[in-house]
């Protein structure tokens, strides 16, 4: 048969959205490297090669947008609608533009987290749209009311057009998709060993001692960095670029190295909820610091998750802002869940996709 070519469509929204998914294909091109993976997003390139080392074809195109903020934690909702309603209205060009270039490039499938706009590109190019999310982004929106209500309908009318979801950990019901397939936990694996880790960046404090600062790709500019500096004995690791220079601050400028390269050497991570930091925070057995999102309706989910399969610590916004980071010298909170959670969302989703490839 001819070369099996995957359409792989990402929702530009942070970066959490492009590693899991990376990390899904990057499992998919381990096990079967002949096929040829097309990674839609305006993601930067070097995030997708930090996870995926064999080739691709990067198309810099943007289907959805999550929701536009400012920093991991502000939200611009005006905005937010005011870009839904644009692509809304264009939406019959967007599809057109879009099944020629799939038509052209022979694509079989496509995976998408989760624009759905992807489910109208497979229906016109006649062929299946596989979907992977822990959340969708009717239930978002659904959640903010007022005009967003019939933006969130028409957007559940596109996802109702997918043919198969892969519904990760930490989940809403999803019940917009006619075919829903529980998997593991995604997410990337560490690529140094730890004495790498701790000899090039020059760590010496333990790992209780040595905590991540993880905000993902929008960062957090009220940081408060200052704290830091009260833990003279302690190091901290940030992926911020514009983070101080402090003695105990190692950033990390580097961009073949992620978060997840640190994880083994912590003894916790303090981050925003998201779902790939906790996914693979977990998988890793890594506890968690947190900050709750009232305003964000999947934070709660996330929330819930690692309070059942991971340690954590869930801290007020005044402890995280305005405090002196005392909770650093409490312990956390030990899982809720005896059973440990499922960890094999990478290789499941990967194999189901090679079957199909070997079933043309």
């Amino acid at each position: 048969m001819n070369r099996p070519i995957l359409y792989i469509a990402i929702t530009n929204h942070g970066f959490g959205h492009t590693t899991r998914t990376a990390a899904i294909a990057a499992t998919i091109q381990k096990l079967c490297p002949e096929v040829l993976l097309i990674l839609v997003t305006t993601a930067p390139r070097w995030l997708l090669e930090s996870y995926i080392k064999g080739d691709f074809i990067h198309r810099q195109r943007a289907f959805d947008l999550g929701v536009v903020q400012t920093d991991s934690l502000t939200m611009d909702k005006a905005a937010t609608l005011e870009k839904l309603q644009e692509i809304k209205k264009n939406q019959n060009s967007l599809i057109a533009s879009e099944v020629n270039f799939i038509r052209q490039n022979r694509v079989n499938l496509i995976l998408a987290d989760i624009p759905f706009m992807a489910a109208g590109f497979a229906k016109a190019a006649n062929i299946p749209c596989w979907m992977t999310s822990n959340f969708s982004w009717d239930f978002i929106y659904r959640d903010w009311g007022g005009e967003f209500i019939e933006i969130a309908d028409w957007i559940s009318d596109w996802y109702t057009k997918s043919d198969r979801l892969f519904r990760l950990p930490f989940h809403e019901n999803m019940s917009a998709f006619p075919n829903i397939i529980d998997v593991g936990l995604t997410g990337g694996s560490p690529h140094f060993s730890t004495e790498e880790i701790r000899t090039t960046w020059g760590i010496t404090a333990p790992p209780e001692k040595t905590i991540l600062l993880s905000f993902g790709g929008l960062g957090l500019q009220a940081i408060p960095y200052h704290n830091v500096s009260k833990f003279p004995d302690w190091q901290f690791i940030t992926f911020d670029t514009s983070a101080p220079e402090l003695p105990n601050l190692i950033k990390i400028t580097n961009r073949q190295y992620r978060p997840v390269d640190f994880m083994p050497i912590c003894g916790r991570v303090l981050s925003k909820p998201g779902y790939s930091t906790f996914a693979e925070a977990t998988s890793l057995e890594l506890p968690i610091i947190t900050i709750p999102r009232d305003d964000f309706a999947e934070a709660n989910l996330l929330l819930e998750g690692i309070k059942n399969y991971n340690h954590h610590q869930i801290i007020t916004p005044p402890e995280f802002f305005q405090g002196n980071w005392d909770f650093l010298h409490d312990s956390p909170q030990p899982p809720q869940q005896q059973q440990p959670i499922a960890q094999n969302g990478n290789e499941t989703i990967a194999k189901a996709v090679i079957d199909y490839f070997q079933s043309l």
